[in-house]
């Protein structure tokens, strides 16, 4: 597929699904990561109220990803899914660091779940699942999968009838599963799909689990082999059928910036975008591009000036363009409400990336 039909694609389900091209990883490291002379300031999320039923005072001053795990766990064993789920909502719009890892613990509220309800998954569903893009909704999903004994059957009709984006998006991430990480099988998979644009939201989980797999959990460990790797740094977005290779390089640049230590390095930021050249001769430079942006931008929700600077380093300036392209996009994934890209782009010191943020927000040109 085209990557402008990809993006087309991709942009209307962002607002359904509220993901990233886009994606949360679990690899994560658990402080964020501050550059020099550069402050890491905590950001309040803008608008929305927050569900009820959040946890008593006394939680720690900075989380991490063992003690919110452990604190949801207890607090969904102790009442149900909503109360765990209303609870990380407050929490990741009070603490926008806490976005970095909250994704994979909401899989894993979401794989309890189901075996709670004895895997009846409309009771499952019941319960709101939008806090961190689908995440709950994702891992009951991958469970459901797990457990099946029609696997190839059941990705068609889990979803249905509505069939929405994050659901068959959590369908790629359990066909993964399902497959075992063999990728030519979960894309078969994900082909039976009959139109397109599910094909393309099911490519998206299987990409964005096969770069970045609950290493927690031995069934969804990544498996990709260091010789191939090797030999081609973006293995293997380049040998995937047209339709595919979008969602891959859009994923790719998680594995890049896990594997160079983003938090205790931010330097691997602008490295990525430098990585992602690697990609034109495959005609992958700009879905990686905006991917570096969109995981920027995801790990660095409380300092947005200083991920637009990051795009600012590109050299050339069809990259700068896409990259702010995804800062733009997990920004508006992140918070949803009307003006939000405006905000963003009025914190954007750099002329240059202030504009092709307003463009990319739909946004006249000027600030006023």
């Amino acid at each position: 597929m085209h990557p402008r039909i990809f993006a087309i694609v991709t942009a209307v389900l962002l607002g359904v699904l509220g993901i990233g091209a886009v994606s949360v990883t679990h690899w994560t490291p658990e402080t964020a990561p501050v550059a020099a002379g550069v402050p890491a300031t905590t950001q309040a999320a803008p608008g929305g109220a927050t569900p009820a039923s959040a946890s008593p005072t006394g939680d720690p001053a900075v989380w991490t990803r063992s003690t919110l795990r452990n604190k949801l766990v207890a607090e969904m064993d102790a009442t149900d899914p909503g109360v765990a789920l209303a609870d990380l909502d407050k929490i990741t719009k009070e603490k926008p660091y806490t976005v970095r890892f909250c994704h994979p613990i909401a899989h894993e509220l979401g794989h309890t779940a189901v075996k709670r309800y004895h895997e009846d998954f409309q009771k499952v569903i019941s319960f709101p699942h939008e806090t961190c893009a689908a995440g709950y909704l994702h891992g009951a999903v991958e469970e459901m999968l797990a457990a099946s004994k029609n696997p190839q059957q059941d990705i068609l009709t889990l979803c249905a009838p509505a069939n929405t984006g994050p659901c068959i998006h959590g369908v790629g991430h359990g066909i993964m599963f399902v497959t075992k990480q063999d990728i030519p099988s979960a894309r078969d998979l994900c082909s039976k799909f009959p139109s397109t644009s599910r094909r393309i939201t099911c490519s998206e989980g299987l990409f964005m689990q096969l770069f970045a797999p609950d290493e927690e959990d031995e069934k969804a460990k990544a498996n990709l082999p260091a010789d191939k790797l090797a030999a081609e740094p973006l293995y293997p977005c380049p040998e995937q059928p047209a339709l595919f290779q979008s969602a891959c390089f859009f994923y790719a640049p998680t594995l890049y910036l896990s594997s160079h230590d983003y938090a205790n390095h931010p330097e691997a930021f602008a490295g990525a975008l430098k990585w992602c050249l690697n990609a034109q001769a495959s005609g992958g430079a700009n879905d990686c591009s905006r991917g570096v942006g969109s995981r920027t931008m995801k790990y660095n929700l409380d300092r947005a000036d200083w991920a637009a600077q990051q795009c600012a380093t590109a050299a050339d300036t069809w990259q700068r363009k896409a990259c702010t392209q995804g800062l733009v996009s997990y920004w508006t994934v992140n918070y949803t409400e009307s003006g939000a890209a405006a905000k963003l782009c009025k914190q954007i010191t750099d002329k240059e990336i202030a504009g092709y943020c307003r463009s990319a927000g739909g946004l006249s040109s000027t600030l006023d």
